[in-house]
């Protein structure tokens, strides 16, 4: 049964990331997320204009899934120190999987041709990851929204985006299937990361 409206809109950006992932945004074409999603061109563009909008609707996308995710610090632990721990490890695990780690180079590389696109999954992916955090320690350990967003900033810096860093230069091995959160303590070691939260949390 062929695919019509939504379902075909879907359809389409889902097809159209694997291609800019495997591709890239300059060797992509429309014609070849036709062909991949199995659509006419003249269906492509019914919901996409052109290839600048769908490139930021799929960086919308994958923004979604992202969020849905990672969920917030309280979701992970009833013990304070523990859901921190936890939902670092998470943040790291997600951006240890391929998909997301090739997504970011990708909307590093069209920075300069589609910033909205690129600004808006930063925004989602780090901006969004440091608020959830910043407002769980303000709650928890009662502290001024200037020093929960300073924790926050030291807690990722400290346990996150060192190994980030090394996995975006090719240095660190990626995860190549969807991370799921039962898998954490197996993908990701929790130890280093139990020892910066207990330096750094208030006592």
């Amino acid at each position: 049964m062929a695919r019509r409206g939504e379902q075909l809109r879907e359809h389409i950006l889902w097809s159209a990331k694997a291609v800019f992932l495997e591709m890239g945004f300059e060797r992509a074409s429309m014609d070849v997320v036709a062909a991949r999603a199995e659509t006419s061109k003249r269906s492509l563009y019914a919901h996409f204009e052109n290839k600048d909008t769908l490139f930021a609707q799929v960086v919308e996308l994958v923004r979604g899934l992202y969020l849905q995710q990672l969920k917030t610090p309280g979701d992970y632990d009833s013990d304070s120190a523990e859901a921190v721990v936890r939902f670092c490890g998470r943040f790291l695990q997600l951006l240890m999987w391929e998909s997301v780690l090739r997504t970011c180079r990708l909307g590093v590389a069209e920075a300069d041709r589609l910033p909205d696109a690129s600004g808006g999954y930063y925004d989602a992916i780090f901006v969004t990851t440091h608020e959830r955090l910043a407002a769980f320690l303000a709650q928890r350990y009662e502290l001024s929204a200037e020093e929960s967003a300073d924790l926050a900033e030291q807690l990722l810096g400290r346990t996150v985006y060192p190994r980030l860093i090394r996995a975006f230069f090719g240095v660190e091995p990626l995860l190549p299937d969807h991370p799921e959160s039962r898998t954490l303590e197996t993908d990701v070691d929790l130890a280093p990361i139990r020892r910066a939260v207990a330096a750094l949390l208030p006592g």
